[in-house]
């Protein structure tokens, strides 16, 4: 009996309520937990103060997943795909699972130590762990079909960018080279500056100072703003599109059952 609560608990394709069960509820919950905090672990202001707080956080978060992870390992066996010790091995072997045991290491090869941060840091690829809830793979399953639908034109602004890319970088180092050499004496270190301009307004660590070379970093910056409008409209068109079909596939099966009714 709790077994089979805990399966369809676990896996959402089985879960027929609406919605997110109450488990993968709690699962996302300390998931993010876990995240934030591993993101205030390396904040020292807070961190000092409270040591003895996030040691027995880790502790409490690392037996949690850990109880969750095993739970769901058992439950799993009524599924007859991983039934048996052969079916479990080939269930760890998903990638969900292999993040989650990436993630179970360091807390337990450190034993919650506050040495080996950068081991202990790997605790916040669990995020992944995330995809595997039904509502969140549906998100990306949409994000996947409206990148697909759109490749061929996101190539294209790719190709644009790229070329606008090198031929800006190229511009400023015939321009600036002889006055900034140490900034545009060669099209690689050029690049820097025409990555900088071209994705956002420029960071200011390198600019050109000849007005010939100002006038062509405005018409870089000018240009730059309509390359990233272009895939953001594309990308918004296509969402559109896929969740007018979703919308539409749903109609379409209420009618189909209205007409079985009836």
């Amino acid at each position: 009996m709790l077994k089979n609560w805990l399966y369809h608990q676990f896996d959402q394709n089985h879960w027929n309520s609406k919605g997110i069960s109450l488990l993968n509820m709690l699962s996302i919950f300390f998931i993010l937990a876990a995240v934030i905090l591993q993101i205030l672990e390396t904040e020292q202001t807070i961190y000092e103060p409270n040591k003895n707080l996030f040691y027995w956080a880790d502790w409490v978060l690392a037996i949690i997943f850990t109880l969750e992870f095993s739970l769901r390992l058992w439950s799993y066996g009524l599924n007859p795909q991983y039934k048996g010790i052969r079916g479990r091995l080939r269930y760890l072997k998903k990638p969900r699972n292999i993040i989650d045991i990436i993630t179970l290491i360091p807390f337990y090869a450190t034993l919650g130590s506050s040495s080996w941060l950068w081991l202990r840091s790997l605790r916040a690829l669990r995020v992944f762990s995330l995809i595997r809830h039904r509502v969140l793979m549906s998100a990306f399953r949409l994000l996947y079909k409206a990148v697909s639908s759109r490749k061929t034109e996101l190539l294209v602004t790719l190709i644009l960018a790229l070329t606008m890319l090198f031929t800006s970088a190229t511009f400023l180092y015939l321009i600036e080279r002889n006055v900034q050499p140490e900034t545009f004496g060669s099209i690689p270190r050029a690049l820097w500056w025409s990555i900088a301009t071209l994705t956002t307004v420029g960071y200011g660590d390198v600019t050109p100072i000849t007005a010939l070379g100002k006038f062509v970093a405005g018409i870089t910056a000018l240009i730059g703003l309509a390359l990233v409008a272009m895939p953001t409209g594309i990308l918004a068109a296509a969402f559109s599109n896929e969740f007018q079909k979703r919308r539409e596939e749903k109609e379409r099966v209420k009618e189909n059952c209205l007409t079985d009714v009836y």
